[in-house]
């Protein structure tokens, strides 16, 4: 475990989004709070965070298209990069937009890949990529 991790005990929902399951802890779960390095680019964007991981947690298995239950409460900010690193779009919405804001995003022929990002606390959520 990192020096700068540390345990801590859910007390809402939501409140603790978990980065390796994609759904949110349980009030009275034990989540792991980490700094995590998600965009690891050789561009001015290259970024880390916070992020949690519930005890326990198992990988997210997501079907193509399919949003987790997570987003679509918060308000969400999204990022699009194109494939050297570089912001190209970014947008700050309501999660229950956040499929037509992919949509949009990835109707530009340079987008390559989006970074899902809680708006207020802006810890790394999820990344998307073309199916």
């Amino acid at each position: 475990m990192d020096d700068n991790s540390k345990w801590i005990t859910a007390d809402a929902k939501p409140g603790y989004p978990c980065r390796v399951s994609l759904v949110d802890a349980e009030v009275g779960e034990r989540v792991l709070l980490l700094p995590f390095v998600h965009h690891d680019v050789d561009s001015p964007y290259k970024a880390s965070g916070a992020i949690f991981i519930r005890k326990n947690a198992e990988n997210a298995a997501l079907r193509t298209n399919q949003i987790p239950d997570m987003l679509l409460h918060r308000s969400l900010s999204v990022r699009t990069y194109n494939s050297s690193g570089f912001m190209i779009g970014a947008e700050v919405i309501q999660g229950s937009d956040l499929r037509e804001t992919i949509e949009k995003q990835f109707e530009k022929v340079e987008a390559a890949y989006i970074h899902i990002h809680n708006a207020g606390p802006g810890c790394f959520n999820c990344a998307v990529y073309r199916a």
